[in-house]
């Protein structure tokens, strides 16, 4: 419920009681109290002087609710300016604090974390001086993002874990939990997807009551993501609709509404590929059975299927060009990476392969200016794909075909090296995968790099349980496989061979074997494997899952 905004009489210094109040409702997350406050005293704003007492506090607070979705950045640059950097250095400590907080959410906003942590770890280092805790456990939420950003999941969680510690020790449930919503999602990209539901849930449960629009659009973005990763693309679908419905009622502009856009069209990317791959598999059906398939039913199902794919690569389309105008708005180079990036994939599917070639270049050339390693690394397997297509076009023995295959090599390694400077353990095996697919290409056939990169994808996959990776790592084993069944790969390690592996990883890969044949044999039963075998029905569904049998499920 708003209450009546209070409005201090203009001309007035800037009351303690203004800002014990936007405080308050900071932490008790009363968003829209908290707005109608700030709108009510706007004229502190425009006559806002650096030696006016409590100047430098207001400036820090706005900074607090221009992060949960009051007006934008180009407010906080303005007040900003009111405090010439030679008048800085005669601020006391807590004063000058706020501001360098202020600074710091202004870098983070405009995807800089490098710079942004600059500000962060100073009032970190300094946080005796600061005269609010509550502002001390923001810095340091504040700082996990950054670390977020960079892809070091091991410091965001210690920064974050800080921060939420210190809100809840100063009695504010609301503030840590929205603290734990970043903890949940980085747990998730650890691979602890249990623990990370189970978080997410639970600050859910304690802001559900309230209208931070933003953070709970945070909430059913990150639960979308999750499930999507599981193979659930129509709950997905729900989840990101819902986050984005929450983001447009504070602010049609928000950054996080275009990322929900283009997760949306990252998940119809995906059900249009599964239409078209059905479509694909009747064809083949018919071909293999010689039926010429001309009755009537079949003719409109496969118009049916051709229409919906259609559709949702338009609808695909148009979400991201929305997406990337509010990325461009706020001019986030890594959003709009992602977006090119995407739109370069839907081309792929299509064969529009020089399209998608340009999308991809595009988003390398932005992300290296901004040394955005994750966006690199993404960029860099879509222009591998689109080499691998080019070669699947090309006449085996013609002269582009080896100019294709090393183009693809190198994009692959240089996606791995990308990758390699964060903790995103999905991204690393991705882009192992790739690297291993492309070195089975005619002309490299490089199979012990092809090995080496199956065993490192599968590491970073352990508790994966996504669909959509466990299907291409799937497709490498299938191609480093010795023809002719497993015999071979027996027959090799009964002749002592194991390629330097420790007997550990010999045993995951023989269980991955046994485990598969012996489930088929028992009725497709895990209990029964479990109790034959005599391992636990956790490993065999674990097994089962990276060998494709059982897709999202544990």
């Amino acid at each position: 419920m708003v209450t009546a905004p209070r409005s201090i009489k203009k001309g007035s210094v800037i009351p303690d009681r203004l800002l014990q109040e936007l405080r308050e409702y900071l932490v008790t997350r009363q968003v829209s109290n908290g707005i109608a406050l700030l709108d009510a005293n706007a004229h502190f704003f425009a006559q806002l002087d650096s030696g006016q007492p409590n100047a430098a506090a207001l400036v820090g607070a706005v900074a607090l609710w221009v992060d949960i979705g009051y007006r934008g950045p180009e407010l906080l640059e303005g007040l900003l300016a009111r405090f010439p950097r030679d008048q800085r250095s005669k601020l006391p400590v807590s004063d000058y604090l706020q501001l360098r907080m202020a600074e710091g959410l202004l870098a983070l906003l405009h995807d800089h974390p490098d710079e942004a942590l600059l500000h962060f770890d100073l009032v970190l280092t300094m946080q005796e001086e600061v005269g609010d805790r509550a502002v001390v456990a923001i810095a340091h939420f504040w700082n996990a993002r950054c670390h977020r950003k960079k892809g070091e999941y091991d410091e965001a969680l210690r920064r974050c874990a800080a921060g939420c510690e210190l809100a809840q020790s100063l009695g504010f449930p609301k503030m840590a939990a929205v603290m734990r919503v970043l903890e949940s999602w980085l747990l998730f990209q650890k691979g602890h997807w249990r623990d990370a539901m189970r978080i997410l849930d639970q600050a859910e449960s304690v802001l559900r009551t309230t209208d931070d629009d933003i953070t709970l659009g945070n909430i059913y973005s990150a639960h979308g993501r999750m499930i999507r990763r599981q193979g659930q693309y129509k709950q997905a679908l729900q989840f990101f609709s819902k986050a984005i419905d929450h983001f447009r009622k504070r602010n049609p502009q928000h950054r996080n509404l275009a990322r929900s856009l283009a997760n949306i069209a990252y998940v119809q990317r995906l059900i249009a590929r599964q239409i078209i791959q059905q479509v694909d598999l009747e064809a083949e059906r018919r071909r293999k059975s010689k039926s010429k398939s001309k009755g009537t039913g079949s003719r409109e199902r496969r118009g049916h299927y051709r229409e919906q794919y259609e559709e949702l690569r338009e609808s695909a389309f148009n979400n991201l060009a929305q997406a990337e105008r509010i990325y461009r708005h706020h001019n986030l180079h890594h959003g709009i990476g992602s977006v090119l990036e995407n739109r370069g994939l839907l081309y792929l599917d299509s064969g529009e392969l020089d399209l998608a070639a340009k999308q991809a270049a595009a988003a390398y050339e932005l992300s290296k200016q901004e040394n955005d390693s994750i966006v690199m690394a993404r960029a860099r397997m879509v222009q591998c794909q689109v080499e691998q297509g080019l070669l699947e076009e090309e006449v085996e023995g013609s002269a582009h075909s080896w100019e294709h295959a090393q183009a693809a090599r190198d994009y692959a390694r240089e996606a791995v090296e990308a990758a390699a400077h964060t903790q995103n353990q999905r991204l690393l095996a991705r882009t192992y995968i790739w690297r291993g697919l492309t070195a089975c290409n005619r002309g490299i056939n490089d199979l012990e790099d092809a090995r080496h990169c199956c065993d490192r994808a599968s590491s970073f996959l352990k508790t994966s349980q996504d669909d959509d990776l466990l299907d291409d790592l799937q497709r490498l084993k299938q191609k480093i496989t010795p023809r002719g069944g497993v015999e071979p790969q027996l027959r090799a390690w009964s002749q002592g061979e194991t390629r330097g592996k420790s007997f550990q990883k010999l045993a995951e890969e023989f269980a991955e074997i046994v485990i598969p044949r012996v489930w088929e044999k028992e009725g497709k039963k895990v209990a029964r494997v479990a109790k034959v075998l005599k391992v636990s029905p956790k490993k065999v569904r674990r097994v089962l899952a990276k060998a494709g049998k059982r897709k999202g499920r544990s």
